[in-house]
């Protein structure tokens, strides 16, 4: 490692050792992707596929049950909430005024 005498230098070039450091470590990041990319396409060759398909499948799709209660809003039954997520205002209201969250489940 070099050996700086930072108490030394100036603030112009400090300034300019800090600019460089940041460069330094952005091109680091840089090279380290790249070599971890190159090491994946390579084991994805020996395994007889294209890295890049193997990229575009992403994740595993994680499927939800369907819900099982359904609260419809007390005055238009076509407006419905699954009881996931963000509450309703209608929901929130009903319950505020002492109303049962039960007495909505349709």
């Amino acid at each position: 490692m070099p050996d700086f005498n930072l108490n030394a230098m100036s603030l112009a070039e400090l300034r300019d050792l800090q600019k460089a450091i940041v460069k330094a470590i952005a091109n680091f990041e840089v090279r380290q992707k790249t070599d971890a990319r190159n090491k994946l396409v390579i084991f994805a060759h020996e395994l007889g596929y294209n890295f890049d398909e193997l990229a575009a499948l992403g994740g595993p799709k994680i499927k939800r049950a369907p819900s099982t209660k359904i609260y419809r809003h007390p005055e238009n039954s076509t407006v419905t909430w699954s009881g996931r997520g963000r509450k309703p205002a209608w929901y929130i209201a009903h319950v505020e005024a002492g109303g049962d969250p039960e007495a909505l489940l349709g």
